[in-house]
């Protein structure tokens, strides 16, 4: 079957990075329109696209007439909170029927119960929102209660983990917590994570005793050490099964630049890419947004992300954009450079071909400028060893050309 074209939502960040250039180089070509053509195809997106992004510039900076991008977005912002007080209240009038009356917070199995007969109206987040519970309690204790058979390997790990975790507080008589269950089970020979038995524990609702002043306030600990599942190996079947991410810096007389790439080892194609003068979780989540928006459709799965374990890639909000899309993390080892190889292998290549070629940079806008043909050229242009010798762009074309060819035939 051939595969399904989606429209996009181009992220704001992307939009802006269309706007600059055009508005740096607009003089260098004879005309907008023509202008509109030349650099759209390098940002990946349509020349009416890039039109309609730059007259919306000009609105915002009061050149010309019509709703500013705040405006618009302060609309949109009211009516998403209009519905979501609608929802609010639509909840609680079912809850309220539902639980026994006295104010008390609701035991969880029952929570679990409310969530699963009213999730195909409301979703699950909404209500987990407005309960509250939070969502990775129900998807663990729903994983829990599958038929083991029909569960996913992580389901099938997790429940496991859970009955030897569940055991081990028994054991203790509910006293211990999470550091010293991770600590009994290491006695015992369980090769557990501490990261996953603080989650599970979390969504068993156990806790145990603690000294002191209770915390209120609790980390996520899942998202500070998710497992490498690549294990220096760089390979995939199929675009969009794994992408490797990492970022590199470039002194400039304005001062230091920072560029970020996510890269799809299939093809080694760049899917996304970010320039920025600070080094902060928005320059890579930036990055990461425009290889979703142009990449991940209704039919991506089993897609991991490895990086590095820098603090940018191991943040709750780059974790969280990985989650909500659908994406499987995964990191290296601390310090060790082969546990990244291909991202750095590619980064190697932008410094050798842009940045030491190129030099010395006057400001960020010029470094942008440059990565943005490079990028363009790397994937469309350029030929790569390790795929034949082949551009990323048509290897990707040769790929699922042969796959509709099969499908044809079958």
């Amino acid at each position: 079957m051939t595969k399904q074209r989606f429209t996009p939502a181009y992220p704001a960040e992307l939009r802006d990075r269309g706007v600059r250039p055009f508005r740096d180089h607009r003089g260098e070509y004879a005309s907008d329109n023509a202008a509109y053509r030349a650099i759209a195809p390098k940002l990946g997106c349509s020349p009416d696209s890039l039109r309609v992004w730059c007259q919306q510039a000009e609105r915002d900076a009061g050149q010309r007439a019509g709703l500013t991008s705040a405006e618009k977005d302060r609309i949109k912002e009211l009516e998403r909170e209009v519905r979501e007080l609608r929802t609010a209240n639509e909840i609680l009038k079912k809850a309220s029927a539902y639980f026994a009356p006295g104010g008390a917070r609701p035991p969880v199995p029952e929570m679990i119960a409310f969530i699963a007969d009213h999730r195909e109206v409301f979703g699950v987040e909404p209500i987990c929102r407005v309960l509250p519970i939070a969502p990775s309690t129900y998807y663990a204790r729903r994983a829990i209660l599958r038929d083991p058979d029909r569960a996913s390997d992580r389901a099938k790990r997790d429940a496991r983990n859970s009955a030897e975790i569940k055991r081990a507080f028994d054991a203790s008589r509910g006293r211990y917590g999470a550091r010293k269950i991770w600590h009994q089970l290491r006695r015992e020979g369980k090769d557990i994570a501490r990261c996953t038995v603080e989650r599970l524990m979390k969504a068993l609702d156990l806790q145990g005793v603690v000294r002191g002043k209770k915390r209120t306030t609790l980390p996520d600990p899942a998202q500070a050490c998710p497992d490498d599942k690549v294990n220096r190996e760089f390979t995939a079947a199929t675009p969009n099964q794994l992408w490797v991410s990492d970022f590199t810096y470039v002194s400039s007389w304005a001062g230091m630049v920072y560029v970020a790439f996510v890269i799809d080892v299939f093809a080694r194609r760049i899917v996304g890419w970010r320039v920025s003068t600070s080094m902060t979780t928005s320059f890579v989540l930036d990055a990461l947004n425009q290889a979703i928006c142009q990449r991940c459709s209704d039919e991506s799965d089993a897609l991991i992300h490895h990086s590095d374990r820098g603090s940018q890639y191991l943040s709750i909000r780059y974790t969280e954009r990985l989650e909500e899309a659908g994406i499987d993390p995964s990191v290296g080892s601390v310090g060790d450079s082969y546990d990244n190889a291909l991202a750095e292998s590619t980064i190697g290549l932008f410094k050798t071909e842009v940045i030491n070629f190129l030099g010395p940079w006057k400001s960020v806008g010029q470094v942008e400028w440059e990565t943005l043909k490079w990028v363009s050229w790397y994937n469309s242009e350029r030929l790569h060893s390790a795929i034949g010798y082949v551009t990323p762009q048509e290897a990707e074309e040769k790929f699922y050309a042969n796959v509709n060819t099969l499908e044809k035939a079958a």
